[in-house]
């Protein structure tokens, strides 16, 4: 891979993750404020449902979060790019829309179709 095409993803990626860690600092700054008193029971379950939903939105992030620093990794060690599987070139194309991948599509697809062969 190119040089110019590694400085790419990794300055992607760092903004990325700065991002991200910026959500998870606004998360936690709602969460240690006061619990509001709902004098409508509808109203509080309303308000428990965002949360929780925030919550999982939160969690995703944290496993990209994980994902962006292995990464990052990848790339000063110089394994960037390369499939985990058959250590083939993955094309710059899926690493385009998913820098994060450790696979090629072929060796994905084919881990994703034994997946649902066995109803993992």
């Amino acid at each position: 891979m190119k040089q110019e095409d590694l400085d790419y993803f990794k300055t992607f990626l760092t903004e990325r993750l700065a991002e991200l860690a910026t959500h998870a600092d606004t998360t936690v700054t709602g969460m240690t404020q006061p619990k509001e008193n709902f004098a409508d029971p509808t109203d509080r379950a309303s308000h428990e449902a965002e949360r929780s939903f925030e919550l999982r939105i939160r969690d995703r992030e944290h496993k990209l979060i994980k994902k962006i620093k292995k990464t990052l990794v990848r790339i000063e060690n110089g394994t960037f790019g390369r499939c985990d599987s058959c250590e083939e070139d993955i094309s710059i194309e899926r690493l385009k829309a998913r820098p994060v991948t450790t696979q090629c599509i072929d060796c994905k697809t084919r881990e994703e179709d034994l997946e649902k062969a066995l109803g993992i």
